[in-house]
This record gives structure tokens, C-alpha cells and sequence, in this order.
């Protein structure tokens, strides 16, 4: 989980806007598509492990991975959600 503290300050590093917590049904519709092999990440990478959480940014357009507990805000590891998972 993130702390609750960080996340008011987490903002998308590409457009600054604030992110929250990704629900369970979005989690679980990109965890069929990563064990389907089918998502990538915005550098084209396939995205191999599960995703335990995500920060959705607002818009709702793109997810940036939590992994250990940590958000990964690095603009080529953010899944695109604009398009089908």
C-alpha cells in the first residue's frame, strides 16, 4: 500500500496532475492482459509481473505501477489506459 501521506503529493510526472489509488476492477482487467502477455508498458515493453497496485493519474488515462509498495513514476513504465487492456 502507499502511504497515505505521499500519495497527496504524488502528482504524473508528465502532467503534474494529481493520481490516486487504481480500483480492484481496473487491477484485475490489466492483470488478465499481463498474464495473457498482451500489456505493455508506454516504452513497448511487455509488462511481466502482476500488478499489486497502481496510481491512475487524473483523466483516468494512464497507470503508473506500485511495485513493493513503491510507485514507479517513470514516464515509460506508465500503462496507457486510453486504450483496450
Amino acid at each position: 500500500m502507499v502511504d497515505p501521506g505521499l500519495l497527496e503529493i504524488l502528482v504524473c510526472p508528465e502532467s503534474k496532475v494529481p493520481v490516486r489509488l487504481a480500483d480492484e476492477a481496473l487491477l484485475d482487467r490489466l492483470n488478465r492482459s499481463v498474464s495473457d502477455g498482451t500489456l505493455r508498458n508506454r516504452a513497448g515493453d511487455p509488462v511481466r509481473e502482476p500488478l499489486e497496485a497502481g496510481l491512475v493519474r487524473e483523466g483516468d488515462d494512464r497507470l503508473y505501477p506500485v511495485r513493493d509498495g513503491i510507485p514507479v513514476m517513470l514516464i515509460d513504465e506508465a500503462i496507457d489506459l486510453d486504450r483496450p487492456a
